[in-house]
């Protein structure tokens, strides 16, 4: 983070900063029903309404047509629940870069909040249209971008507006880049990943990198079973991808050669068909029937996972053991989540996606030593892609 200002750096005072922050959350009834992401955001906002900033924050939510206002995807529930949140007023613009927005900025004295309306109503954003990052840019004096978990996208409110003003990255934005990277250059060792999910094909950079920089790799998930199909064994009707078991078997040849442990179930929970209710047993995975579905790892893998994550230094975990959205199909995703909770020695980060939503589901994230808020984000920075939020912040070296 050497060549990327942060806002520790800037003398806010009396200027207009415009922010990118990751407000995208769920609505239900015109109320946010989880405040994680606005809470995440909440210390750079603080720190420049403390500096006597005028705040302008920008963000997304959902996926909009791009064609104008849509009341199920406006920012409004977003505003008023950051206002209970600072215990402050925070003015609300009904459009981006339009009539209100502008008068609204030109109103706003040292310490106000204003939050512009759905950056995503108009279909510049996707494209980094330059007209629109010239009008965003001209809300404001100094840009910051806080909202890591869009960093992957090369939009115009997370890297257009970047090279108009001069740009600072908030906290956040710091944080999770300085924690993964750190984890990725100088990991303390043993260094242990978990991997879970549904398909190899969307793992397969991920899991190609870690086993450079990992001591153990643990993979769980419905993508596993296509790691047991390149062992030759039957898998029933798992989720599988058979176009991609040749390139599994080059993983797990590729793990034995760098000295890496793979581990892969040894049992796992079988029922006959996809539901909460299905009639489900644990058997070995060399005797999975052919008409029944893996839907989570068994009792004697979890026990043998915990063991791993148990002697880890460093644990980065992302993506669930199984269907733990089904009780019946959620304990091995609750014993991996319990047992990186409960190695207090080491450093844990949690990788976001599915990840946050189990540990949040089992009342651990207090337990963890790092949440990051941004899944595709994260997973494009642990296999080495290079983010075009986080690039625009570069100060251009001579």
């Amino acid at each position: 983070m050497s060549d990327i200002k942060t806002i520790d750096s800037l003398e806010a005072a009396g200027k207009k900063v415009l922010v990118r922050v990751d407000f995208n959350v769920p609505v239900k009834d015109g109320v946010v029903t989880d405040d994680t992401r606005i809470r995440a955001a909440l210390p750079t906002i603080e720190k420049l309404v403390g500096d006597g900033a005028r705040v302008i924050l920008m963000s997304h939510l959902g996926r909009p047509a791009g064609t104008g206002y849509e009341e199920a995807f406006s920012l409004r529930p977003a505003a008023l629940r950051l206002s209970e949140l600072l215990g402050k007023p925070v003015v609300f613009a009904s459009d981006t870069v339009g009539e209100d927005a502008q008068a609204k900025t030109a109103a706003l004295r040292d310490g106000d909040v204003l939050l512009l309306e759905n950056l995503r109503f108009d279909k510049r954003e996707k494209k980094n249209d330059p007209a629109f990052c010239e009008q965003l840019a001209a809300l404001a004096d100094v840009y910051v971008n806080d909202a890591f978990g869009t960093a992957h996208r090369a939009h115009a409110s997370t890297a257009g507006v970047a090279a108009l003003l001069p740009a600072y990255a908030g906290y956040l934005m710091t944080r999770e880049v300085s924690t993964l990277s750190g984890m990725l250059d100088e990991p303390e060792r043993p260094f242990v990943a978990i991997l879970g999910g549904s398909k190899v094909s969307d793992k397969i950079k991920v899991i190609d990198a870690l086993i450079d920089k990992c001591d153990t790799l643990i993979i769980g998930g419905g993508m596993c079973f296509t790691f047991l199909m390149a062992q030759g064994l039957s898998v029933g009707t798992s989720l599988k991808e058979e176009d991609w078991v040749e390139r599994a078997g080059e993983m797990l040849a590729k793990a034995k050669e760098r000295g890496v442990e793979l581990l892969l179930p040894v049992d796992v929970v079988v029922a006959d068909h996809f539901a909460e209710d299905a009639d489900h047993v644990t058997v070995m995975v060399d005797s999975i029937p052919n008409d029944m579905m893996g839907l989570d790892i068994g009792a004697d893998t979890a026990a043998m996972y915990a063991e791993a994550i148990s002697k880890a230094k460093t644990v980065f975990w992302n993506g669930p053991m199984g269907v733990f959205e089904m009780d019946a199909f959620a304990a091995g995703t609750k014993a991996v989540a319990e047992a990186v909770a409960a190695n207090k020695e080491g450093d844990t980060i949690i990788g976001g996606g599915d990840s946050v939503a189990a540990v949040n589901k089992f009342d651990l994230a207090d337990q963890m030593t790092f949440i990051s808020t941004g899944g595709g984000a994260s997973m494009e920075l642990v296999q080495g892609e290079k983010l075009p939020g986080v690039e625009a912040l570069k100060v251009p070296t001579a």
